[in-house]
């Protein structure tokens, strides 16, 4: 088993490096930045010391040039103690990062990925609008061509990495639009900067329910002037680009549910040996026997589902949709029904911050919803498992 969850000894040693990192680092100061809904800038560069921001990006301009299943680990790894600051990470790393190194020219991977690759530039994407979410072609943003510019005018909603404090704007994404003209499914995509003209951090989402770490806006965009020369590939093109990144996002996701799962079961499986009820350990209780052993059979059934997808993912190429789909459908109600038993578990003490799993049962939340609704992988996969007459 451990050739599918650490499949070259690259990988075994890339995962020891990210749970050392999060159980020396991130834990200590997870609970702190979820109370203040603040996002650790000064950590998340630590993560470009390790190579953790260009993890899919290849060498020469600054990535670790690793994959799928490296994905998957590493957001495994940091999801097990802090999800919310994980999600920031997947929103630099896979959405905007791993989004440019496949579909951007030489010349925008020169000049945006060794910065995103340090962490010296915080980077995100921008899809969603206030009336275009599962809906992604529905979009209104619009770009028109003038001269040597694009003109876009519009506003993107529930953006990862909008801002980065509650006044300051991230500083780069990739934003979708549809140029004059272009046919519904006919997306193009644009890379903007912050302070480029026109451009404006709306207002910055909070009391969220979890995810708290991790900064949540509104970006608008009137008659935002952004140079052709950042257009990322042909117009019409970026609706592929974003479904085969959509990809890697979901197995991102599904891999942070893994990491709340395994948490989750961590907390309740000790505090089961500990806690005493009636002159025996809770452990000896059928009720929460129940908690935990369907809790460590559905994780490690989804963890075997999402390492085999990851192995079979790739990153230049859209093909995977009926299995990203599938494990992040899978994983993310199952992550919080597992830490929702780990409350259960935990009584009263399961209920407040201390033990964690609370934190870890609003984070989970976030997960059926963000990156693709449960509703909408029913409807993706019905329509891939049509295509195919038989399933292996």
């Amino acid at each position: 088993m451990d050739d599918l969850f650490n499949p070259t000894p690259e990988h075994k040693t890339l995962r020891q490096t990210v749970r050392q990192f999060a159980e020396r680092e991130v834990e200590a100061q997870a609970a702190e930045h979820d109370r203040l809904e603040k996002f650790n800038i000064a950590l998340f560069r630590k993560l470009g010391d390790l190579g953790l921001l260009g993890l899919t990006v290849d060498e020469q301009h600054g990535g670790a040039g690793m994959d799928a299943s490296a994905v998957a680990l590493a957001h495994e790894e940091l999801s097990a103690v802090d999800p919310g600051f994980t999600l920031a990470y997947l929103a630099h790393t896979l959405l905007f990062t791993n989004n440019l190194a496949v579909n951007g020219s030489d010349e925008q991977k020169q000049r945006y990925l060794p910065d995103a690759c340090t962490g010296a530039r915080i980077g995100g994407m921008c899809m969603s609008e206030p009336g275009a979410g599962t809906d992604v072609l529905g979009m209104r943003t619009t770009a028109h061509k003038r001269g040597d510019r694009y003109v876009l005018n519009g506003a993107k909603m529930w953006i990862t990495n909008g801002a980065v404090s509650d006044t300051e704007l991230g500083d780069m994404f990739l934003v979708y639009a549809r140029v004059d003209g272009a046919p519904r499914n006919k997306l193009s995509m644009f890379i903007v900067e912050k302070g480029f003209k026109g451009f404006s951090l709306g207002q910055k989402i909070k009391d969220k329910l979890g995810m708290r770490a991790s900064t949540t806006a509104e970006l608008v965009f009137e008659d935002c002037e952004v140079p052709v020369e950042n257009r990322v590939g042909d117009e019409g093109d970026a609706t592929i680009h974003m479904m085969r990144n959509l990809e890697i996002e979901r197995m991102g996701l599904a891999a942070m549910s893994l990491g709340i799962a395994r948490r989750s079961i961590e907390v309740m499986n000790q505090y089961a040996s500990e806690r005493k009820s009636f002159g025996q350990p809770l452990r000896d209780f059928g009720q929460i026997q129940r908690h935990i052993a369907e809790s460590y059979a559905e994780y490690m059934a989804g963890r075997a589902y999402t390492y085999w997808a990851a192995s079979r993912v790739s990153l230049a190429q859209a093909g995977g949709r009926l299995d990203s789909d599938g494990v992040k459908l899978y994983c993310s109600t199952m992550a919080k029904n597992v830490a929702d038993r780990a409350i259960q578990v935990l009584g009263g003490y399961g209920y407040v911050g201390e033990y964690r799993v609370e934190r870890l049962w609003r984070d989970a939340k976030l997960l059926e919803i963000g990156g693709g609704t449960i509703e909408a992988h029913h409807k993706n996969m019905t329509r891939e498992l049509a295509r195919i007459e038989k399933i292996l």
